[in-house]
Formats: C-alpha cells, structure tokens, sequence
C-alpha cells in the first residue's frame, strides 16, 4: 500500500504565505498570471476572517509543512436536484509534487467535504488544453458534460452588459 508523506486538510490563516505561491503557479500554469489580483490581505478577508468564507481551501501538506498543492472550492447552496452543490475553482500541485497522488487525494477529500454537507455533486471546469487535467479527472470517474457550455462575461462586457462605466 502506497503511504504518503503528505496529508490533506484545511488551510488556515497561517497557510497564506505558502498558499499563495501555490495560486500563483496556476495563474502561470493556466496563462492568466496578468489579471491575477489575490493578496495575502485578500486571502485572509475572504477565506478566514468571515464567517462563513467565501471559499474554502485544502492543502497537500508535506510532513515537513510545506505545501505541495491545494484545491479551492465552495458551495452553490441550492440546485434543481434540492441539493447543494461543491464547486472545485481551482486544484494545483506544485510541478515538484506531481507523480505522487496529491491531486487525487485533493479531489477524495473535496468528495468528503461535499458528503459531508450533503451535496448531490462536485461541478468543476478544465480548460480545454488541458488534456492532462481532463486524463486525471476521468480516470477519477468525472465526465465531461456533454450539454452545457461555459460563458463568461468580463471587462468591458461586462460592464456595458451592466449600464455603468469604467469612472462610475
């Protein structure tokens, strides 16, 4: 049986330092390193200070404290199947980690925390160059959702879609 030096829990405010190197690596990875906004300062409003958080964050910690990936999720509280949802933002192992199941351990206890809350599912979305990513989650048993395409609205879009202006 493989044993991991590694455990997986829930990040706290003392993770942020470690945390955030990890959030910067996939904004690298996932080529969106120019818009990437998040601060220690923005971490810790969103995910420690306030109850509840906006997010919550599990971390790959290696038996000596470091970080070796981490998984961003929260919850849709309620959906048509009367049954909140987990939905997985962000999961990155660090390139020095990967190879040894950190991912996967990420996604079991993401899976944990959505019984635990009593969700009817885990919803996430990966780019489509990703064929790696899109590999490890079907071989997790995820299926790529054949129905529904994902939009987003931004920048300028946005805020003309909005009525305001850049100086409102």
């Amino acid at each position: 049986m493989f044993t991991s030096p590694f455990c997986v829990d829930l990040a706290t405010a003392a993770d942020i330092p470690a945390l955030l190197p990890l959030m910067e690596g996939l904004a690298d990875f996932e080529h969106y390193r120019d818009t990437f906004a998040i601060t220690p300062e923005l971490l810790y409003q969103q995910g420690f200070a306030q109850q509840p958080p906006d997010f919550y964050c599990l971390v790959a910690r290696h038996a000596d404290g470091q970080l070796g990936g981490m998984l961003v999720y929260y919850f849709i509280p309620f959906t048509a199947s009367a049954k909140p949802t987990l939905f997985i933002k962000e999961l990155f192992v660090a390139e020095a980690y990967r190879g040894h199941h950190l991912g996967e351990e990420l996604m079991r206890a993401a899976a944990r925390a959505a019984v635990a809350h009593g969700c009817g599912a885990m919803r996430w979305a990966v780019a489509a160059w990703n064929e790696a990513g899109r590999r490890f989650y079907e071989r997790l048993g995820a299926q790529a959702n054949p129905v529904w395409v994902d939009y987003s609205l931004n920048g300028t879009a946005l805020l003309d879609l909005s009525g305001t202006s850049v100086n409102s």
